[in-house]
């Protein structure tokens, strides 16, 4: 997990002031994973840490929350009743447009405060000699460093999309992909359709909509390592970036269709010069068919097959043979 610094700035532009909560820390057995973080704010929340009566609790507490910054640490069983046997340490921070500005670099470390029941202990504003080689590491190497509490400072790496996913088309499936994939961290999406009239009037946080009259032609913009799901209206034009994927490289491209359509594919790809092994490396249906025809759950097969670390490891294998 990582610092999403733009979704904050957002609900800071939304809301005013907001507590970003997240986890720090845990020992045994926890909902969610360190970096694992929510938005507060006084009527609302948004993201989640999991766990029910924890995350019940940590809302209502940022909602009270004064000082700026607050440590805080659970027990779940104990404190709260959860069947989790494990504890949770959380980090709140208030942050307003002031606060927000101060966010550079690409990795966040701060001295966080302690609370306990009786006193609050602040932090120290020296920088810990552990923090400054983790940083230094980061500048030096590249290292992106794990979310972790270190000597009363959190450090948190900001998120940066690691996989770039084009989506090609903005029918009711290429609707539902983007409704199901933009929430996730890890992805920058980019959706093409032939015109602004075929996209939604609210676009998602991290999907960029391209409009474009001539789809197959933006292919060459796309990264080489790019993931590439080919879904429009058209079975022409499906056709037409399919060919221009081949001739371009990626690291994944999926069509949607039947295994009719996708034979009709491979003999017309076939005839444009493609060989039978590059061909192949179109996936052809897309999804899982057990699931249906309706766009969502086309939408959940497909998103399950993009996100199946085993797939994942059998496409890095095809490029590197």
């Amino acid at each position: 997990m990582s610092f999403d610094r733009e979704a904050l700035r957002e609900a800071v532009e939304t809301h005013g002031k907001v507590v970003r909560v997240v986890i720090a820390g845990i020992k045994g057995s926890s909902p969610r994973e360190v970096g694992a973080s929510m938005l507060v704010w006084k009527d609302g929340q948004s993201d989640t840490i999991g766990g029910g009566t924890l995350e019940y609790q940590a809302a209502e507490a940022a909602r009270r929350q004064m000082q700026p910054s607050r440590l805080s640490h659970h027990a779940l069983g104990p404190d709260m009743g959860q069947c989790c046997g494990g504890a949770v340490s959380l980090v709140s921070e208030i942050y307003d447009t002031a606060s927000l500005a101060r966010l550079e670099g690409t990795v966040i470390a701060r001295p966080v405060a302690q609370s306990s029941e009786a006193d609050t202990l602040t932090g120290s504003h020296t920088q810990p000699m552990a923090i400054k080689r983790v940083l230094a590491r980061s500048r030096a190497q590249g290292v992106t460093p794990e979310p972790q509490l270190i000597e009363g400072w959190m450090i948190e790496p900001i998120r940066e999309p690691t996989r770039n996913l084009w989506i090609w088309g903005a029918g009711h499936v290429g609707r539902a992909l983007v409704d199901v994939l933009a929430p996730l961290p890890d992805l920058a999406i980019t959706w093409v359709d032939t015109g602004p009239e075929r996209f939604p009037d609210s676009i998602p946080n991290g999907v960029t909509a391209v409009p474009v009259a001539k789809p197959a032609e933006l292919v060459p913009h796309a990264p080489r390592d790019a993931e590439h799901l080919v879904l429009t209206y058209s079975h022409n034009l499906d056709l037409e970036l399919c060919n221009r994927l081949l001739l371009h490289d990626f690291h994944f491209a999926g069509l949607i269709g039947s295994a009719t359509k996708w034979a009709r594919f491979r003999s017309r790809l076939a005839a444009l010069g493609h060989p039978h092994e590059r061909i192949s490396r179109i996936t052809c249906p897309i999804g899982n068919p057990d699931l249906g025809k309706h766009p969502q759950m086309i939408a959940v097969g497909v998103a399950a097959q993009l996100l199946r670390p085993a797939r994942q490891n059998e496409l890095k294998k095809d490029l590197s043979a």
